[in-house]
């Protein structure tokens, strides 16, 4: 039983691939307070982020529209290997007392994915994370800096930096995304 949690992380560890693991649980950081989510909603572009396996292209964004059922259609996009790619999937308010924590599913076998909303002016910039605890020893997490706009201003990119640092969130391997030439035809 003691090889237990060691035979998991051996299972687990090609599954996370480009992702870092941290020991012990995910951190609990402050989400964006008072979040109204139909100003959320809109064309996102990844700015920056911390690695991910399923993120592999440039040209990274995504787009989210409120559905009838206050549900969230989530439509991701990338270009890999000049060919624009594309997901959907579905959000939703994991808690109606607190907004700012979305979950998000690219499937309907699989389930949603914490997406909470550290900080947004909506009208610029969000700050997102996203983490999952396995067996409470270890933690994989996501983290990503978004715009309305293909660019940022630096001092923006520093404050986002600074705000997932403040929040116990590792941003030391975060990396910039590829944003340019995006709108050529492919």
């Amino acid at each position: 039983m003691k090889l237990f949690p060691v035979v998991v992380f051996a299972f687990i560890l090609p599954l996370i691939g480009a992702q870092v693991p941290h020991w012990g649980p995910c951190p609990e950081p402050a989400v964006q307070p008072a979040f109204i989510l139909k100003q959320f909603m809109g064309r996102w572009f990844e700015i920056a982020k911390l690695p991910a396996q399923f993120e592999k292209g440039r040209c990274i964004e995504t787009n989210f529209t409120l559905k009838t059922d206050n549900s969230i259609r989530v439509v991701s996009s990338e270009i890999l290997k000049a060919e624009l790619r594309k997901i959907e999937g579905t959000g939703v308010i994991e808690d109606m007392k607190n907004p700012a924590k979305l979950g998000i599913s690219y499937s309907y076998v699989l389930p949603y994915s914490p997406y909470w909303i550290l900080s947004t002016d909506y009208v610029n910039s969000a700050l997102v994370y996203s983490c999952t605890d396995i067996l409470r020893l270890f933690h994989v997490d996501f983290a990503w800096i978004l715009g309305r706009t293909r660019t940022l201003p630096e001092a923006t990119v520093e404050k986002a930096m600074e705000i997932f640092a403040k929040n116990n969130i590792d941003v030391s391997r975060m990396t910039p995304s590829r944003q340019k030439d995006c709108d050529k035809t492919l």
